[in-house]
């Protein structure tokens, strides 16, 4: 493969830094951008359908964005070297959408578990949405719930950000093209092939999200989000693949 950089990563890797810029400049603490456009849970009534499309171009810090930036330059450059630009942009954008709703659904299965054992205590509906919209909880949840409580609060507070669930999906594909490659970490300087390489990194992935056991990234990380996104990202190629190999065989 030749080097370089190709268009369209060059164009998302432009869009996020001026985004990154934006946020760091405009308003404080990150607002108002935060607000606006990274993605809210859908019950918190900050939540607007953008989002699922604006969280991927958002980033929580200068690590953030370079650590995801440096990926999808990376594997993304390799992977649209194959796909053109046009299809590699529709692969990124649907690998990142994926990845959000399968977050988003990780993150309902833990809200809906805990609304349901508060409204079978005794507790209106209507008055736990009423608190947390203000953002505030009764302690007596804390008895009622016990070790679900954090998970149904943080569920309903979550916001999303960062190009990472498109860039597994990107991560997967590279995978599926060049299996054979070769492979390190920088803390763990042994060649490994991109094929067990990278499903490594999304078995751990999952691993996190199922005990929320964080091994190599901050406790924050929306592990599901890089498993949906990982999956989507499979999917496509495999349907892809298949419909190529059905086209190639009737002609």
């Amino acid at each position: 493969m030749r080097q370089g950089i190709t268009d369209a990563v060059k164009h998302l890797l432009i869009i996020n830094v001026i985004v990154f810029i934006g946020m760091l400049t405009i308003g404080s603490n990150n607002e108002p951008f935060m607000s606006w456009f990274a993605l809210h849970f859908p019950k918190n009534e900050l939540f607007q359908p953008w989002q699922i499309l604006t969280h991927m171009f958002m980033h929580g810090n200068l690590m953030h964005i370079l650590f995801n930036m440096f990926a999808l330059w990376m594997f993304g450059t390799a992977v649209e070297q194959i796909f053109g630009w046009k299809k590699f942009i529709i692969f990124y954008l649907l690998c990142g959408f994926g990845a959000a709703l399968i977050q988003i659904a990780f993150l309902y299965f833990q809200f809906n578990s805990g609304l349901q054992t508060l409204v079978e205590s005794g507790i209106s509906q209507l008055d736990i949405f009423n608190l947390l919209a203000e953002g505030k909880y009764n302690t007596a949840w804390q008895s009622i719930l016990g070790d679900d409580f954090l998970s149904f609060i943080s569920a309903y507070n979550s916001t999303m950000v960062g190009a990472s669930g498109a860039i597994f999906g990107v991560l997967v594909a590279f995978g599926m093209l060049f299996p054979e490659s070769k492979l390190m970490l920088i803390f763990l300087p042994i060649p490994i092939k991109a094929k067990y390489f990278i499903s490594g990194i999304i078995a751990l992935d999952l691993f996190s999200a199922i005990t929320g056991n964080s091994i190599f990234s901050p406790s924050n990380t929306a592990y599901m989000a890089h498993v949906g996104g990982a999956l989507t990202g499979f999917l496509l190629m495999y349907f892809w693949k298949k419909n190529e190999s059905d086209k190639y065989r009737w002609n």
